[in-house]
């Protein structure tokens, strides 16, 4: 089923509860002793014994068939063990979604707290907000499961890079940068899943997606269903994995998912070396592996890597795939058992990880209205002004100024008049991205600006995707000469970027560059370009445009986006957000195939390599950038002009001549290696506000390293004039390593510039 039906089907579903009896529904809950005494006499019901142990009791009285039924992401009820169906897709990427069919609205729970799309948070650089999202999530999450409206398993975040601008899926992912996403998913996980009443169980389950190396959905005819990632080992180990390997081993996610694509000729559900070797061996999971929905099948009928659907199903679970999203290995799983492909001891591994994880979230601990800490939560606790407040701030926080000629903005309200133009100018549930829910409330763009100033309204075009027939020029035209600012909204939606579909251009969409051009050429007064999309668009023409005085990127802003840019434009809250990809010209995309999966430039064919770790290439902005309404400095960087690596001594680089050293062969060292870099912030404007402070580390050209990385980050808030000290403390075995050719760790020695800003500091990495 495509994402785009599937979307629709479960709207639907999700709104015939509004006018059907939905509500009256009276959830059961498993091991509910209070219903049914004599699941007392069960151990797996007895929440007193550790969750593997439960979880092999109740492995012990299942059928073959029954345990079968436990591989599918749809579980089927169990009425003589009083396990109700289960269904474990549910999602949370940024807020509680219908997605899934594991969560749902009703007029009981008609909404929940939707957040900006993960891309616009990353751009906060916030990780206590990351975190504080995740908790709210999984409240709201409860409070939904209490009145059976919401699972307890939710697969979320996505922590892929964003490779290629064009991705559809960027939106959903915290950018393009491994250690902002490494950062983000500890933090995220931590909120979703973190127990305050108990540390050994789970609030929620979080899991990880999608493993690994998965950035093409369907580009130019390149499915992602067939595509093969031809990825380097070098590559793998800087780039595509760190993410997940934090999120397992930093964020102790209960879940990975696996992905749909190949990576150099494999499978990834049918992996053995990266599920069952990496995810459950090097970073020990302490979960399941999930599939994408319906991978497994696809394995099997798009990738024809299996003779059979019975060869399919038996490798994904020897390579140790727990559950599987979809109908295909519970189709097939008793046939591979009778073929002697699979054993029935390779079905109960699965089961025992997945029905641990449903333990440890208390799914078999009854009536959690009346058992465990949160019996109290219910549809009060969604939507509550406080979580609707934090929808607000996220949203501000995350908004990055990327043009302000003539200092143009903040704007003055006073008398003024504002045309408000452009197809993303009344968007309301186009502000969510996808894998969205139902919403609190919405307020548009247009709804935040006229609640501040008069507006006169002209769509400009009635789609994003902007055809002639949709495109209405004289009557944005004859607004924008009105008025005496002009704000265009433009951008893209679900229509142009989304799971499935990849952008093949940087361009606006449409005509919408017309649009711009006309409407800003007829304009009275000055021109508020905002971009409402789930990536970055080539704006060449628009940053030269001197009627364009100022440029916003807003991403997708969650429900409450349209205050946010109001309080941004008016100055009611200074913009602290930065960019978390880069900008690039139209002629990157054009040049370079979405599919070639090299991070590193290949200066012999032109190649210019991705992301600002690597590209060669001039962009139009870089990583991290955004302005502020006031003027931050660094001041005083303080750090050692030495540092000397305490090997043992019998180490082989005290007697040759050593340009890296192994961090295997200094693993036991590595906690006595590290030193401080302390500096100080002043904001030297007249208006208070947050300030990111962006550590880069650009190390020696030994192993065609990155130009430079991002080490670390701290949000610091000021008023004018005042200064705040930051201080960073590195790690050189984990901030100042660098994958090898190989994909192996080396700390470089030599030279390495640490830098923030335009401050600099070089010192030398000795042994």
């Amino acid at each position: 089923m495509s994402p785009l039906l599937q979307f629709l089907l479960l709207l639907l579903l999700s709104l015939l509860c509004f006018s059907h009896d939905c509500d009256a529904q009276v959830p059961v809950f498993a091991c509910d002793v209070g219903a049914n005494p004599s699941l007392a006499a069960l151990p797996f019901c007895n929440a007193t014994l550790d969750p593997l142990s439960r979880a092999k009791d109740l492995v012990s009285r299942l059928t073959l068939a029954e345990k079968i039924s436990f591989i599918g992401h749809k579980t089927v009820d169990t009425p003589r063990l009083g396990i109700p169906a289960y269904n474990w897709w549910s999602e949370a990427l940024h807020g509680v979604s219908f997605i899934g069919g594991g969560s749902r609205f009703s007029n009981l729970v008609p909404g929940a707290t939707s957040f900006p799309q993960v891309l616009l948070t990353a751009a906060s650089f916030n990780i206590s907000l990351f975190e504080l999202i995740g908790e709210v999530v999984s409240t709201e999450a409860r409070a939904m499961h209490n009145v059976g409206h919401a699972g307890l398993t939710f697969w979320s975040p996505n922590i892929n890079i964003f490779r290629d601008p064009r991705w559809g899926r960027g939106q959903e992912t915290p950018g393009e940068d491994p250690i902002l996403t490494s950062k983000y998913a500890v933090a995220f996980v931590a909120g979703l899943q973190r127990n305050r009443h108990d540390p050994q169980k789970l609030k929620v389950a979080a899991c990880c997606k999608h493993y690994t190396a998965y950035d093409v959905d369907n580009w130019k005819g390149v499915s992602r269903f067939t595509f093969n990632a031809i990825v380097t080992e070098q590559d793998m180990a800087d780039t595509f994995q760190p993410p997940f390997k934090y999120c397992v081993t930093k964020g102790a996610a209960a879940c990975a998912m696996c992905s749909y694509n190949k990576v150099n000729g494999k499978p990834t559900c049918g992996d053995p070396d990266l599920l069952s070797g990496v995810i459950r061996g090097q970073w020990n999971l302490n979960g399941y592996i999930v599939s994408d929905c319906d991978s497994v099948g696809v394995m099997y009928n798009a990738q024809r890597y299996t003779k059979t659907p019975e060869e399919a199903v038996a490798l994904s679970l020897k390579s140790g795939l727990d559950l599987n999203c979809g109908t295909f290995v519970v189709e097939h799983a008793q046939n591979a058992v009778a073929q002697g492909k699979l054993l029935e001891a390779d079905v109960d591994k699965a089961i025992t990880n997945t029905l641990t994880v449903l333990m440890r979230v208390g799914f078999f601990d009854g009536d959690p209205r009346k058992e465990g800490p949160y019996g109290g939560l219910g549809p009060k606790d969604v939507c509550t002004p406080s979580n609707k407040q934090l929808a607000l701030e996220a949203a501000r926080q995350g908004i990055v100024l990327l043009k302000n000629q003539d200092k143009i903005l903040p704007l003055s309200p006073g008398s003024l008049s504002m045309a408000v133009i452009g197809p993303n100018a009344k968007a309301t549930s186009k502000m969510l991205g996808n894998y969205n829910g139902l919403p609190c409330l919405y307020v548009s763009p247009l709804d935040g600006l006229s609640a501040t100033v008069k507006t006169i309204y002209a769509p400009g075009c009635d789609y994003v995707t902007c055809n002639a027939t949709s495109l209405h020029l004289e009557p944005a035209k004859a607004a924008a000469a009105q008025a005496d600012v002009t704000v265009l909204v433009v951008g893209s939606d679900n229509t142009v970027e989304a799971e499935g579909l990849d952008r093949e251009t940087l361009l606006f969409p449409g005509l919408q560059g017309q649009l711009i051009d006309e409407v800003t050429a007829a304009s009275k007064g000055p021109v508020i370009l905002v971009m409402m999309s789930g990536g970055p668009f080539d704006i060449s023409a628009q940053l030269a445009n001197p009627k364009i005085k100022g440029i916003l990127w807003i991403g997708l802003p969650g429900q409450s986006g349209g205050q946010a840019l109001a309080d941004v434009i008016f100055g009611r809250y200074n913009p602290s957000g930065k960019s978390p990809f880069t900008w690039y010209h139209e002629s990157f995309v054009q040049n370079v195939p979405m599919t070639d999966m090299r991070m590193r430039p290949d200066p012999a064919t032109g190649y210019p390599g991705r992301t600002f770790r690597f590209y060669t290439g001039k962009p139009l902005f870089k990583f991290g950038h955004g302005l502020s309404y006031t003027k931050f400095t660094h001041l005083q960087v303080q750090a050692p002009q030495t540092v000397s690596l305490a090997l043992g001594e019998e180490h082989p680089c005290y007697s040759g001549n050593c340009n890296s050293i192994s961090l295997a062969s200094a693993t036991e060292r590595c906690a006595e290696m590290s030193f401080d870099v302390r500096l100080q912030v002043h904001n030297s404007g007249d208006m208070a506000g947050s300030h990111t402070v962006l550590l880069f580390n650009k190390p020696p050209r030994l192993h065609n390293a990155p130009k430079e990385q991002l080490v670390a980050f701290e949000k610091v808030f000021l008023e004018p004039g005042q200064r705040s000290s930051v201080a960073f403390s590195l790690d050189v075995c984990k901030d100042l390593s660098v994958a090898d050719e190989n994909g192996n760790w080396r700390v470089p020695l030599g030279s390495h510039v640490l830098s923030v800003g335009d401050l600099k500091h070089t010192f030398s990495l000795t042994v």
